[in-house]
Formats: C-alpha cells, sequence, structure tokens
C-alpha cells in the first residue's frame, strides 16, 4: 500500500476534480505492475495498472489507495475492469467519499467472488486524500496558503527580491505542481512581475493554472503572468467594467470572470473559490501578499498553512509584519504538522482545522 501512495504522489494536484490514486498489482509475492491517475483525471490508476501489465493479471492481488469507483462516469468503472480480469483480491485503503461510489464497491466484488481487504495504512492515507474529502464533504476547493517570512516576521524586504534561499523557493515551486490553480492579487502582480509557473526541470508542464483577482482591472497587458497565458491558463477574476481594458485581455486570451463583491466592496472570496470549482479547480495554491492571505484566514478558508521563515533578519528593512497575525488566527488551532529544515531556513506547515 506504501507503493500505491508512491503512485498517487506523482499525479497530486494534477487530476482535476478527481482524486490522484495509485495502484499496485501483485501475483506470486512478485510486483508485477503500477499505475496513477492520469494527467486531468483519467484513465484511473487501477485500469493503468492493468493495462500496463506485461503478466496475465488473473488470480493476482491489487492494492490501490482509494476504493475502485462502481459508477459510470466518462468512463466504465474500475470495478468492472477487475471482476473482467478475474483478480483474486483487492486491497483498498479507504472508501470513497463520492456518493455515487461509496462503500459500494465491496459488495459487487464479493458476488462475484473476490476477497476484499479494507483499510491498511488508512490513517496516513486518509490524510493525504483530506483536500479530495474536503472537496467532496464542503463542496470548496482545498486551499493551500503560502507565506515567506524573515526570522523578525517580514514578508517584504525593501533591499532584496528575496527574504528566503534558494531551497525554499524550489520547494515552493514543487508545492504549485502539486496544485491545479494558484490565486493571487494584483497587487503582487503589480509589486512583483511574477511568473507564478513552475521552474523545476522536467516538473514544467505541471504548472497550474492561475487566477488573478483583479477588481479594478489594474494589471498590465505586459506583465510577465499574461505573456505565458498561451501555455497556461490564466484568469482574471475582476468587478468593476473597463472596456478598452477587457478588450485588451480578452486579445491576449485571458479569461475573464465578473465576481461580486463582498459588504466591505472588495471581490468575494466564497464566490471566488466557487467559481474556481465551477471552472474544474479542486487544490488551490494561494502565493499572494499578506493582504489578501490574511481576508481567506480571517473567513476561515484557508485549510493548510505553509511558512517558509528565513534564517535571518531584516530589520529596519522590513515591511509587512505577521507575528500579530499568527497570534491571531492560529490561537486555539494552531498544530505544527510537519518542519523541515532547508538549509538554514526553516518549513513550517499548519494544519488549519
Amino acid at each position: 500500500m506504501r507503493l500505491a501512495l508512491q503512485q498517487a504522489n506523482i499525479t497530486l494536484g494534477n487530476t482535476k476534480s478527481n482524486p490522484a490514486v495509485g495502484c499496485v498489482i501483485v501475483k506470486n509475492d512478485c510486483l508485477i505492475s503500477a499505475g496513477s491517475t492520469g494527467v486531468k483525471g483519467r484513465p484511473h490508476a487501477e485500469v493503468n495498472a492493468i493495462n500496463s501489465s506485461k503478466k496475465n493479471v488473473k488470480n493476482s492481488n491489487l492494492y490501490v489507495t482509494l476504493e475502485p469507483c462502481s459508477h459510470y462516469g466518462r468512463t466504465p468503472p474500475c470495478v468492472k475492469k477487475i471482476i473482467k480480469k478475474k483478480i483474486k483480491k483487492v486491497f483498498f485503503s479507504i472508501k470513497d467519499p463520492d456518493e455515487r461510489s461509496s462503500n459500494k464497491s465491496s459488495k459487487q466484488f464479493k458476488v462475484n467472488a473476490i476477497k476484499v481487504s479494507i483499510g491498511i495504512n488508512s490513517n496516513k492515507i486518509k490524510n493525504f486524500y483530506k483536500s479530495y474529502i474536503l472537496y467532496k464533504r464542503q463542496k470548496l476547493p482545498f486551499v493551500t496558503c503560502k507565506l515567506a517570512v524573515s526570522k523578525d516576521f517580514f514578508t517584504i524586504d525593501k533591499k532584496n527580491k528575496w527574504i528566503t534561499n534558494q531551497y525554499s523557493r524550489s520547494r515552493a515551486h514543487l508545492m504549485r505542481a502539486r496544485h491545479d490553480c494558484i490565486i493571487t492579487s494584483s497587487n503582487t502582480v503589480i509589486a512583483d512581475n511574477p511568473h507564478l509557473t513552475c521552474r523545476i526541470n522536467g516538473l514544467e508542464s505541471l504548472s497550474p493554472s492561475r487566477i488573478i483577482l483583479d477588481k479594478r482591472l489594474r494589471i498590465s497587458v505586459k506583465s510577465n503572468i499574461l505573456k505565458n497565458n498561451y501555455k497556461y491558463k490564466t484568469y482574471i477574476f475582476y468587478n468593476i467594467i473597463n472596456k478598452k481594458k477587457l478588450k485588451s485581455l480578452k486579445d491576449l486570451g485571458i479569461k475573464l470572470c465578473k465576481i461580486p463583491v463582498d459588504s466591505k466592496g472588495n471581490l468575494n472570496l466564497i464566490k471566488v473559490l466557487n467559481k474556481a470549482k465551477e471552472l474544474g479547480f479542486s487544490r488551490i495554491f494561494l502565493e499572494t501578499g499578506i493582504k489578501l492571505s490574511t481576508s481567506f484566514l480571517k473567513k476561515n478558508l484557508v485549510n493548510d498553512l505553509k511558512i517558509f521563515v528565513s534564517d535571518k533578519k531584516i530589520n529596519k528593512n522590513g515591511l509587512g509584519n505577521i507575528r500579530k497575525y499568527f497570534k491571531l488566527f492560529l490561537k486555539d488551532k494552531k498544530g505544527i504538522v510537519e518542519k523541515i529544515n532547508l538549509f538554514g531556513d526553516k518549513l513550517l506547515s499548519y494544519e488549519i482545522k
């Protein structure tokens, strides 16, 4: 099952609204095949594992991280494929939270004399699927908020572009590849002119789509993030109409979505996430400044908080201190679930419950 989980990790964040699933097949105590959910969600892991096997899978054991689907969607159910191939025993870790398949496969397997075992490594795998489970139960995408701060909690260095080291920045690129969409603000685009792509050799194609929250359509059409729109889909969520700017953005192929504002005149973040889900996104990477990040935190819309902490202090050259926000948002629900040393820098992961 650990090998199956490794397979699931391969396409995490790149399977659209479908879960990233891993599957391995064992016969005569030998691993004969492995598969993961395809990019964009199809084919499913079980189908990939069965089809890629060079040996006959009859009477083999199949290990899969999530309960095999038993409903008809855009593809036939994996349960049917498993039954047809006469697999002897199926091990899956957790039941599918999708109501169309939840707790339905076991009965079909048993009717066809296929043994079933449920629950191996379930705690670890349930944690792996926390974004998928949340997406199915609460109907909003899973949001990971990333911040980079100095040792004295500043988010901006007036003299240097980077606060953290190259290892922290590379880890942030890897995080981008594990999400299907980045949300940022027009303030961040104007101030930093970022590309917001995954610039790790071999993972460039896994760069997520980008959503820019730009209520007044302020960003320049010459921004870096708009220049590579032909490679990576870019959406602008706006509210105030500027016909000339709308035309210029449409000519660049930018997708435009008008979003209602909240009582304070800002884009309504619930509507933003609902629209993101409507567009097919389930794992959001919030990579922006302190203002938008804290707005998401205030409304309890963040599920995971990733804080990169530099080993250096900025002192008088620092702006945007987040120390007070730590106390405000993480009190009574703070829990470091992971701490990673990045050659001086630290990555702290918090689970927001």
